[in-house]
Formats: C-alpha cells, sequence, structure tokens
C-alpha cells in the first residue's frame, strides 16, 4: 500500500468514525467494556518509571475512568483521527487534570512520544489501521525501557457462527477480503524489535443484541462498516441488510466472539 493509499484510507476511516460517533458510543462501548477492562488491567508499571500513557486509536475513550483508577497520578493522553471521536472523548475527559486528548493520526505516532511513555493502550482501533504491523511497532517505540504495550484486536476470525460472522460472510460476496497476513507478524515483529512478550491470547466475553436488524443497524451506521455505507450508498445498504436478515435468527442474539490481545513489555539496558 504506497502512502496516496494510506492517507485515502485514513480519512475514509476518519470520515466513517465521525458519523459513528454517538451510535458507537451507546451501542458498542457497553458490550466491549470486558475487553476494555482487561486491556487496563494488564497494564503494570513500576512506580520508578516515568512518564503518560498513551492511547492511540481511544475513540470516545471507553478506557480513561479505568486508567484514572489505575493511575490517578500519571499523565493519560488519546489519540484519535476522526474529529468526532475527539470531541466525544473531551467531553468525557472534562476537565480532568492530566488527561488531554489530541486529534491525529494513532498509526504513525509524533516523534515527542518515543521513548518517553510509560505505557501504551489500545483497544479495537489496530485492525483499523492500513498498516497494523507499522503501527505497533511505533507504539512500541513510544515506550521508555521496561514500558508495556497492551492491545486489543478483532483478528479476521472471531468466532464461527454469530453475528460477527454472519456480517463477513454477507459483505464477502461484494467487497474483497483484506489481507490478514498482518496478524502472523505481530508478535514476531515486537520481537524483532527488542520487546518480551507477556501475553498472547484470544479472551471470549459473551454478548448480546436485541435481534438482528438492531445488530446490521448499529454495526453499518455506527459501526466499522460506516465508511463502507457512506462510499457505497444507501441502495447497497439496503441490499447488504436484506442478505443479512434473510434467514437470520429471529429475537435476541447472544455470541461470545473472540479477540486477541498482546502484551509486551519494552526491554531495559
Amino acid at each position: 500500500m504506497n502512502d496516496q493509499a494510506v492517507n485515502d484510507r485514513l480519512e475514509r476511516i476518519a470520515a466513517g468514525w465521525d458519523g459513528a460517533a454517538e451510535g458507537y458510543d451507546a451501542y458498542f462501548v457497553p458490550r466491549f467494556a470486558p475487553w476494555v477492562t482487561a486491556a487496563v488491567q494488564a497494564v503494570e508499571i513500576d512506580d520508578t518509571r516515568s512518564g503518560p500513557v498513551l492511547v492511540p486509536c481511544c475513540g470516545t475513550f471507553p478506557e480513561l475512568d479505568a486508567l484514572i483508577e489505575l493511575f490517578p497520578d500519571r499523565e493519560i493522553v488519546g489519540i484519535d483521527l476522526s474529529a468526532e471521536m475527539v470531541r466525544r472523548a473531551r467531553l468525557r475527559a472534562g476537565d480532568r487534570p492530566g488527561v488531554t486528548v489530541v486529534e491525529g493520526d494513532a498509526s504513525t505516532l509524533d516523534p515527542r512520544w518515543t521513548g518517553n511513555c510509560a505505557a501504551v493502550v489500545s483497544v479495537f482501533g489496530l485492525q483499523q489501521l492500513p498498516r497494523p504491523e507499522h503501527a505497533i511497532t511505533s507504539w512500541l517505540a513510544a515506550l521508555g525501557p521496561g514500558g508495556v504495550l497492551s492491545v486489543v484486536y478483532w483478528p479476521d476470525v472471531t468466532e464461527s457462527d454469530g453475528p460477527f460472522a454472519r456480517m463477513d460472510a454477507v459483505v464477502r460476496r461484494h467487497v474483497p477480503a483484506g489481507d490478514s497476513a498482518w496478524e502472523d507478524e505481530l508478535v514476531p515483529t515486537l520481537r524483532a524489535q527488542g520487546a518480551v512478550i507477556e501475553r498472547d491470547d484470544r479472551p471470549s466475553h459473551p454478548m448480546s443484541h436485541p435481534d438482528a436488524p438492531a445488530f446490521f443497524d448499529a454495526y453499518v451506521r455506527s459501526g466499522p462498516l460506516s465508511a463502507l455505507a457512506i462510499a457505497r450508498g444507501d441502495t447497497f445498504v439496503a441490499g447488504l441488510r436484506a442478505e443479512f436478515l434473510r434467514g437470520a435468527p429471529q429475537g435476541r442474539w447472544d455470541h461470545r466472539p473472540r479477540a486477541r490481545h498482546i502484551v509486551a513489555r519494552q526491554s531495559t539496558p
């Protein structure tokens, strides 16, 4: 992917999430809470380590309260590409001291963070980025010696059956699947940069939706398909919805999607 393609994709991502931010906060943030908690609780920082906790792809900043509880005296900085996500994140932060939200590209961090952070925490942002293996290298580089990286993301396969699997199958009839080879490169890339892998597991938690139509509408209008919906238009979305609902379960839909959680520690001299 060349630089222009990367920039174009980042623009589409930002525009999609600008329109989805309110619905995402209401629908998905509560459902994703167990994974957010796991990502934050995995961060163990020695009190002698200085530097902020950085949260790339912070979205509306659901990690914030848990981070403040764990690290009340440490600077916490959220970064997100979407202006509307940043606006809502700043509302969540309020006037709490030591908390900052920055609008910007979280896939390549500003050099001012390099080697200066105590921790980097990111939940469900990595898989959206154009070059995830490059992003995770940038996040690791932000850590000072002994700093901790805790990243949770949705892998290419999250479940064999359920609304996520059904949505993926329906979308793939119209949009080619992306290259998921980067997933296999994450841990080797971190190790090559000197990181120690402390955890690499697949946490699964129960999730439920009122029914198939509610899930579809949230996923497309307030979730990861928002950019595609904008690009393809209402006619495409209506057709996709009809395909998704054809044969879908009736009533409440329960499932247990599986994410991937990687915890790595920056090497010490």
